[in-house]
């Protein structure tokens, strides 16, 4: 869901790009948002390659993983907690009919 909504709103953003130029005295609060579509300049010149990330993956599951770590340690606490004073509590229906 929240990728489609993502693409969704760069679709949108491209389409107001390429429908109509945006300068800076357009108005407060409008930003001009870069797009590379060319791969050579007007002259003929072939642009540089664009900057990539090295070890992108890594970064990501270096950022993810101790957040869902320390999420689920918040989680399993606070359950506790509740529990132990009798905030939420399951009840014990043993149905053996």
């Amino acid at each position: 869901m929240a990728s489609a909504l993502g693409r969704l709103a760069r679709l949108s953003a491209f389409r107001n790009a390429r429908a109509s130029p945006r300068t800076p005295s357009d108005g407060p609060g409008r930003t001009v948002t870069p797009c590379r579509t060319a791969v050579s300049t007007s002259s003929g010149a072939i642009l540089p390659k664009p900057k990539k990330t090295p070890f992108g993956l890594i970064r990501i599951a270096l950022v993810v993983v101790p957040f869902l770590y320390v999420g689920t340690q918040i989680s399993k606490n606070f359950a506790a907690l509740l529990e132990e004073h009798d905030i939420f509590v399951p009840e014990d229906d043993d149905d053996d009919d």
